[in-house]
């Protein structure tokens, strides 16, 4: 993997290690004050770089063009709140997607199916073990942000997101956020209110590198990608992991985020 990972800065092949070990704790820390943690560079740029532009004919031809209109829970309606409550105003999202079994020879899926991989992320995240996902479409996607297209505000429905950025645009493609916004207990729609009119005063804005790590705990605080400006994609794989194994989406899931069933 010392091709295309940098493995000196981040030892994630020698797990047990001092330096890993050292690296484990400090991801734990960010997690913990943060929200979130990012490893700068630990794919090569020119890695990334390649890995983004071997897409690029792809997404033209083959991928799916994932649009919709939503609220930051995907839901509905809430029990509890009006219908027309400003925590449920809408928004769109649009971007293009390509599917795990369209990535043969990729470096982003050599990354996912490494075992080290998986081991260094269950220790920084605290879990006792992560298993690669059994579903052949959704176990990893590349997405492309291209002009006027955005993730726009939600809650993710796992813990925690992996993802790695391959290619950042001109302009636009921030990853936006506020931590920790909710909780188990405290729906706290007047934060969500607040973060939905733009007087969120924890709202944060991160910009990040090609070949950057980024582990982000999204069940509780809400997130989007700002608009991409300009002829240049952003381009960012998704990793999916989970504490079981054999996790498969179900046919219904599959065609909705995908348009087809594996």
């Amino acid at each position: 993997m010392r091709d295309i990972l940098d493995l000196e800065r981040y030892p994630l092949d020698r797990p047990g290690s001092p330096d890993w070990q050292a690296l484990v704790h400090r991801c734990r820390e960010e997690l913990a004050k943060d929200g979130m943690f990012s490893l700068h560079g630990l794919m090569t740029p020119e890695t990334a770089r390649g890995a983004a532009e071997a897409l690029a004919a792809k997404f033209e031809t083959e991928s799916f063009r994932h649009e919709r209109e939503h609220n930051i829970y995907f839901q509905d309606g809430i029990e509890g709140l009006a219908p027309d409550h400003p925590a449920l105003q809408r928004f769109k999202t649009s971007n293009l997607t390509l599917c795990a079994d369209q990535l043969a020879g990729s470096p982003v899926l050599r990354l996912y199916e490494w075992p080290p991989f998986a081991d260094f992320l269950a220790a920084a995240m605290g879990k006792a073990q992560l298993y690669t996902m059994q579903d052949p479409l959704a176990r990893v996607n590349v997405m492309s942000y291209g002009p006027e297209q955005a993730l726009n505000w939600h809650f993710d429905r796992s813990e925690f997101t992996t993802t790695m950025l391959l290619q950042a645009p001109e302009e636009g493609g921030a990853f936006i956020y506020s931590p920790e916004l909710r909780s188990e207990e405290d729906p706290n729609y007047d934060g969500v209110e607040r973060l939905l009119t733009g007087t969120d005063p924890n709202m944060r804005s991160v910009t990040l590198s090609p070949g950057t790590l980024n582990i982000f705990r999204g069940r509780n605080s809400p997130h989007r990608v700002g608009t991409v400006k300009g002829e240049k994609h952003r381009v960012i794989a998704v990793f999916s992991f989970f504490d079981r194994p054999g996790v498969m989406f179900s046919a219904k899931e599959q065609i909705g985020f995908y348009g087809r069933a594996a």
